[in-house]
């Protein structure tokens, strides 16, 4: 592991991302190619731009590269990490008790999404339709309640694996403006509400002949619907510590320096 910097993954950008979209021609657009060149470009004073400072003493000058501000960038991740906390800390209500979830694609469904991107649209309102759905099964009322539901395409090992990480507070108000709180939420709900939401959407969606017999495999296979996640107690209190108790999962950068082997 010694000798490996932050200018190692620069490198292997630099080296393999013309093959990398070869293997990958999903990520053969202008859009990915801007990406990689602005983090590659970062701290290189000719294409970035850079501002310098004299000493009025001794009249020695010394030139600083702007960074490229990128939360794809091992350099710039922590400050993007934390001026999106500090956004989205501001629009939280510090009063409000609110919980986590995670709402996820069977790993027999993801290729459905992986093969068309404009579905994780979709997927995003889906999150919040079936939230709003099972805090009003619970309550018995319509609530408007407030989520915050952000998209991640890959797990811990990197590979394709979307799925929603949600705030959402524990409660929300009903038709007559009161504030009607939900404390329990059964596991069993959670799945088989995840389970319709999620399937209904793939059948509004996708027009294809094989979804038929994915349908049903999701349907007849899983009696007890999705797994889903659900953190047991509230998550860390409201404001800045909140919002950064959910960017972890946003912004923080592709991989660490010290989990590159080679």
């Amino acid at each position: 592991m010694e000798g490996i910097d932050k200018a190692t993954f620069k490198k292997i950008l630099r080296d393999h991302w013309p093959r990398f979209k070869e293997a990958y021609p999903r990520y053969d657009s202008e859009y990915y190619d801007q990406v990689i060149q602005k983090m590659l470009d970062g701290g290189d004073p000719e294409k970035m731009g850079f501002v310098q400072y004299r000493c009025c003493s001794c009249g020695e000058s010394r030139r600083i590269a702007f960074p490229c501000k990128s939360c794809f960038c091992l350099s710039c991740a922590k400050v993007y990490t934390d001026r999106w906390a500090d956004f989205i800390g501001r629009r939280l209500i510090p009063p409000v008790t609110y919980r986590h979830e995670v709402f996820p694609v069977p790993d027999f469904l993801r290729g459905y999404f992986y093969r068309n991107p404009d579905l994780l649209n979709c997927l995003l309102q889906t999150g919040n339709n079936c939230l709003r759905d099972i805090l009003q099964t619970c309550t018995r009322t319509s609530l408007i309640i407030g989520t915050i539901i952000v998209l991640q395409t890959s797990g811990r090992s990197g590979r394709y694996n979307p799925h929603l990480p949600i705030l959402f507070t524990a409660g929300g108000v009903d038709p007559q403006g009161r504030w009607k709180p939900v404390s329990y939420i059964p596991y069993e709900l959670l799945h088989r509400k995840g389970q319709y939401h999620l399937l209904t959407l793939l059948a509004q969606e996708v027009d294809q002949a094989t979804i038929h017999a994915d349908l049903d495999h999701g349907w007849n296979d899983y009696p007890k619907g999705f797994v889903a996640f659900l953190q047991e107690g509230d998550v860390p209190a409201g404001g800045k510590g909140l919002a950064e108790y959910l960017a972890k999962y946003v912004t923080s950068p592709p991989i660490s320096v010290r989990r590159i082997e080679r």
